[in-house]
């Protein structure tokens, strides 16, 4: 492979101010290009440094001008993250001395690491498998500790064990058919479509409890896509202010093609909540003037829950109707507000409507039912228990979808089975339900997916 040949390198820390810069190189020229860039403050061979040490000295120019003080350390394969000689020069954090570092090292024949191009050789060089570099993603990105639990628990290979086992499985029948069509003389052909059938169902067990595990899984990673609606003077900023004092998980500025958008991110009891651009809604009073706000249709719309705020205090108006009726087939919690002025509101209606667990009592100015409406997120998103324990859980849509593919696949064979079809054209399924499992793994991807999947990382890792 071209890109194996090369000896990459990338600034691997955040850029700006910071402690410590960290330069990576890795692949065949590492310690060689070192020897030109790394002048040791004890008097040594750099080939003799011992591997996994840290050694001091000066980073310096190719007329022998220092740039900066670093520490050093070589990782010699295949020890080491990518599995090649890995070189790591560790600086002062600022601007200026990373960045020459780094051309020095790019002058004496390192080339720009591409996105992700380290894990990438981690994966190539079989290291770890297809879904492991994934997870490193998710582990950089994760918000709260159970997105990081999930993270590391598919980065140390739990999914792609079970994925794996259940590859096996599928390959044992298709050496099973090859048999019985190998060796017809045999006359196992009623044994063993017998057989493939139990293997299949068992397979699909398998199958379907990682796919189904996705509903929470993709809410443990990007969070739980959350609307707060309502009419104005309802109390929505004041409840979104008390659960931000209480809960502010992180902030993140999201640039946009038109704008940026400020998501904000609420850690309740381990769920992350991801509010929709509820600072736009907030801004806009007018926000149920005829309700037709595209604003928010398409907060509504792309929201995995809905927290319908209602004025207790007063008798369902109009505007309530109308948003009720607009969110009536979304998981909704409707938050009876303003509780310390009175109880008027059809609560009776509304549990109808909502579902008697869906409805809360609470005045925000005095902070009650502030925990009923944490302890019902978390049921809504793990139903009453935290099952997050599971070692592998499916976080990833990429992953989803290959594993529906395989379940489609795994159906079709067992039908045909039942049907009576030739046992040759069963393998036919049987084989592409292996191909779409070895595509979460990389066993059976193709080139453009590994490379779209890598782009998405961030130069240096």
């Amino acid at each position: 492979d071209i890109m194996l040949e090369r000896t990459i390198a990338a600034i691997a820390t955040a850029p700006g101010e910071a402690g410590i810069g960290i330069v990576r190189i890795s692949g065949e020229k590492s310690t060689e290009i070192l020897k030109k860039v790394f002048k040791p403050k004890r008097v040594m061979d750099i080939d003799d440094i011992p591997s996994r040490t840290v050694v001091y000295g000066h980073a310096v120019e190719s007329k022998g001008a220092v740039i900066d003080e670093v520490l050093v350390i070589i990782m010699r394969k295949p020890y080491s993250y990518t599995t090649e000689d890995v070189v790591e020069l560790h600086c002062h954090g600022g601007i200026v001395p990373i960045r020459r570092i780094m051309e020095e090292v790019l002058r004496n024949g390192a080339d720009i690491a591409e996105p992700g191009e380290f894990t990438k050789r981690a994966f190539l060089n079989g290291r770890i498998d297809l879904a492991q570099a994934e997870a490193v993603i998710d582990v950089i990105t994760a918000k709260t500790e159970t997105g990081l639990n999930a993270a590391l628990n598919q980065l140390e290979g739990e999914l792609s064990k079970e994925i794996k086992k259940i590859m096996e499985k599928l390959l044992s029948m298709l050496a099973h058919i090859e048999a019985s069509i190998d060796f017809p003389e045999h006359d196992v052909e009623e044994i063993t479509t017998a057989n493939i059938k139990n293997m299949l169902l068992e397979a699909k067990a398998s199958v379907m409890e990682l796919a189904e595990s996705f509903d929470e899984g993709k809410i443990v990673r990007d969070g739980l896509s959350t609307a707060i609606i309502g009419r104005p003077n309802v109390g929505k900023s004041s409840l979104l202010n008390v659960l931000l004092k209480e809960n502010r998980a992180i902030v993140t500025e999201i640039p946009g093609t038109t704008r940026d958008i400020i998501e904000e991110y609420l850690n309740i009891g381990g769920v992350l909540v991801r509010l929709i651009d509820t600072a736009g809604i907030r801004e806009s009073e007018d926000i149920v003037e005829r309700i037709g706000v595209e604003r928010t249709k398409g907060a509504i719309s792309n929201s995995d829950l809905i927290v319908l705020v209602l004025d207790a205090s007063d008798e369902l108006r109009q505007e309530d109707n109308e948003i009720i009726d607009l969110i009536k087939d979304k998981k909704v919690i409707a938050v009876l507000n303003k509780t310390d002025l009175g109880l008027v509101i059809d609560e009776a209606y509304l549990r109808g409507i909502f579902g008697e667990d869906n409805i809360i009592r609470m005045s925000v100015k005095n902070l009650i039912g502030i925990d009923k409406l944490e302890e019902r997120i978390k049921g809504l998103v793990y139903h009453g228990k935290l099952s997050i324990s599971k070692n592998s859980m499916v976080t990833n849509i990429r992953h989803k979808n290959l594993l529906d593919k395989a379940l489609e696949n795994i159906e079709r064979a067992v039908l045909s089975i039942e049907d009576n079809i030739p046992i040759d054209l069963i393998s036919v399924d049987i084989r592409e339900a292996w191909n779409s499992l070895g595509a979460i793994t990389g066993d059976t991807v193709e080139e453009d997916i590994v490379k779209e999947i890598f782009s998405k990382f961030c130069i240096g890792k």
